[in-house]
């Protein structure tokens, strides 16, 4: 009866649901080295580079994919774009001062590889409160903006994985 329960187990271990995590497809549309260039937004510059550095973590961490300064040598180019970046205003104190904001960051994405090119923009957002009768300061901003970009980048996984279902043209 043991034995039986045993190679059940051993069975049921080998064979499984046969799930793969959604970074596993992304990897296949990414294959080999990427090179990413930042498409500054001239209106923004300062935060461009947040989503440059966001973007080279999810590569070399998240898709443990080889990351390349140098275009040449790349199999993939990844451009990366801060579409818009927006702060909205989500309450008001007794006193009729907005103490909490929303920083809302959308971001394109297009990739090119073997000639084929393609697309996508993704979305985050991050809430963040400020003291009462203050305003919003630099480093407050730079800080929700940072947060807003990097949960938007996370959405890169999954439209990337969802693209490798698609059937190519």
């Amino acid at each position: 009866m043991k034995n039986g329960l045993l190679v059940l187990l051993v069975v049921f271990l080998f064979t499984a649901c046969g799930y793969k995590p959604s970074s596993h497809y992304a990897k296949r549309q990414l294959e080999g080295s990427i090179f990413v260039n930042l498409i500054i937004n001239l209106e923004d510059p300062r935060n461009a580079v947040i989503i440059k550095d966001a973007m080279h973590e999810l590569i070399v961490h998240r898709l443990d994919s080889n990351l390349v300064f140098d275009k040449k040598l790349a199999d993939t180019i990844l451009d990366v774009k801060l579409n818009s970046v927006g702060m909205q205003e989500l309450q008001d104190d007794e006193d009729g001062y907005n103490n909490l904001y929303r920083a809302v960051v959308t971001i394109l994405v297009a990739y090119h590889k073997d000639g084929a090119k393609k697309s996508f923009t993704v979305s985050g957002d991050y809430e963040f409160s400020i003291n009462k009768g203050s305003t919003i300061t630099d480093s407050k901003r730079f800080e929700a903006i940072r947060n807003a970009a990097t949960k938007a980048l996370e959405e890169v996984i999954s439209k990337l994985a969802v693209q490798s279902f698609e059937k190519k043209k």
